[in-house]
């Protein structure tokens, strides 16, 4: 499973170390994307960028950072490939001429309709450079440009065409444009600092620059902003929005709202609806670092078992599920976390983590724990069984891939080597957010996909097509 892209833009009157900004907030969300990243900057109408493979601290340096020069706009982007390919060739913001001049492209989220799009514009002869979203994106913006008075209303009225998820910054010469599909599946929040507009994936970035919190772009809505201010367009809206709620299970930093929840507090509530649902008689709890913490304080809380600290994790180490084959995420388990003898020796722990997709990290875990002297292991999960595709972005190339698709409930809690296995029900996940001012898509856990969706998921145009049972919502 690979997951959520992340965006940052911003446009300043000052002009003055925008490329810096960006390069801070792309850093706070280096979560949501590790493979590759860039930064476009506009000063005066003229783009400089660079975008590479690798982290925003690899990519990027105090010289590489005066070289793309102080400007008036600037977009950034850090991105998971849901192919797999990684390195330049898929890393954005896609910089790109047309007709009207210039504009870079950063986009997260996945399109449902990519293939018969593509079909579409090659039809019309487009050709293109690469296999993503954002380059589909540009070449609609472009035509849709020709017939409308801006490239505002050009994305505007993109919305037509588009399917899926989407969260999309454009630069142009002088405009900065924000927006979010009509479902707003994908988070994109504005904020503002001095006389500079900010847009993010997430709040935590703005705090990275010092930036105040405006308020969340809205499903369906595009926002130009340039040297006369904000203005907005409410394009299209659907009848009930559908915010990820994955991006409080797991996605998003701990320190960042969405939508007006806060994710800690979602997080912890889980961790408590856990509890309720599925208690045991224990010595200690414990998370698994760093989306498993809030989810084990808030088990603890409500269980009145006492919270400690049972892994141990190396700070340096990415996050392993999206390792590329079995065996290089099994040893990067192995080198990631460790158990603390000390804390969990002749206990009976209660191990949360907040899901199980292929399921080697936790077994590794558990593993860890029982080899340090755990007496017993009780594994807790603050969502439901991962157990259908994603069509919007969260990669799951085959539903057998997934372990609660592999095993009963029974032969999948032996084989992760635990005493008992409890997972967050359908119910509780749906009440883990009360102050979120949206709707959510849950359909990996319930097959309720929130639009249309494939038949087929078409991963890759040269590769196998995965077949799902029942493609409507």
């Amino acid at each position: 499973m690979k997951e959520e892209c992340g965006i940052f833009g911003i446009y300043s009157s000052r002009g003055l170390g925008v490329a810096e900004e960006v390069y801070l907030g792309l850093s706070a969300l280096q979560h949501r994307g590790q493979e590759s990243c860039g930064i476009a900057v506009s000063n005066d109408g003229k783009f400089s960028f660079k975008r590479e493979g690798g982290t925003v601290l690899d990519v990027f340096d105090e010289e590489s950072l005066s070289e793309l020069g102080n400007g008036q706009i600037a977009v950034g982007h850090v991105r998971y490939d849901p192919f797999g390919r990684g390195g330049r060739e898929s890393a954005q913001p896609l910089v790109l001429k047309y007709a009207h001049g210039s504009l870079a492209v950063c986009n997260n989220g996945a399109l449902t309709n990519r293939y018969e799009l593509r079909a579409e514009l090659e039809r019309d002869a487009a050709i293109f450079q690469t296999d993503t979203d954002a380059e589909l994106i540009a070449y609609i913006i472009a035509r849709e440009r020709i017939r409308s008075g801006s490239i505002e209303t050009a994305m505007a009225n993109a919305m037509d065409k588009l399917q899926g998820a989407y969260s999309v910054l454009i630069m142009s010469p002088h405009k900065l444009i924000a927006a979010r599909d009509p479902l707003g599946i994908r988070p994109l929040s504005l904020g503002k600092i001095g006389g500079s507009w900010v847009v993010a994936s997430e709040t935590c970035a703005f705090d990275t620059i010092g930036a105040e919190f405006v308020r969340d772009i809205e499903p369906g809505e595009v926002i130009m902003l340039n040297h006369e201010g904000l203005h907005s367009i409410k394009a299209k809206k659907a009848a009930k929005s559908a915010l990820c709620i994955f991006e409080y299970v797991y996605f998003s930093r701990p320190d960042s709202v969405l939508m007006g929840q806060s994710v800690h507090l979602a997080r912890r509530l889980a961790g408590k609806i856990l509890a309720q649902e599925h208690p045991i008689e224990a010595d200690l709890v414990c998370g698994v670092p760093d989306s498993g913490i809030d989810a084990a304080l808030g088990y603890a809380e409500e269980s009145g078992i006492p919270y400690g600290i049972g892994l141990v994790k190396n700070e340096f180490i990415g996050r392993v599920f999206i390792q590329d084959t079995q065996q290089k995420r099994e040893r990067l388990v192995s080198i990631k976390l460790n158990a603390l003898s000390a804390a969990v020796k002749g206990k009976r722990i209660v191990l949360v983590d907040d899901s199980i997709v292929r399921g080697t990290t936790c077994t590794r875990i558990v593993g860890l724990l029982r080899e340090a002297g755990a007496k017993e292991v009780h594994v807790r999960i603050s969502s439901p069984p991962f157990v259908h595709p994603c069509f919007f972005g969260t990669d799951i190339k085959s539903k057998e891939s997934l372990m609660a698709n592999r095993l009963p409930h029974d032969g999948l809690c032996k084989a992760l080597g635990a005493d008992t296995l409890g997972y967050l029900s359908v119910a509780g996940i749906r009440s883990i957010a009360p102050q979120a001012q949206t709707g959510f898509c849950d359909a990996c856990f319930t097959g309720e996909y929130p639009i249309e969706v494939p038949e087929e998921i078409p991963f890759d145009k040269y590769s196998h097509k995965i077949k799902v049972s029942g493609g409507k919502s």
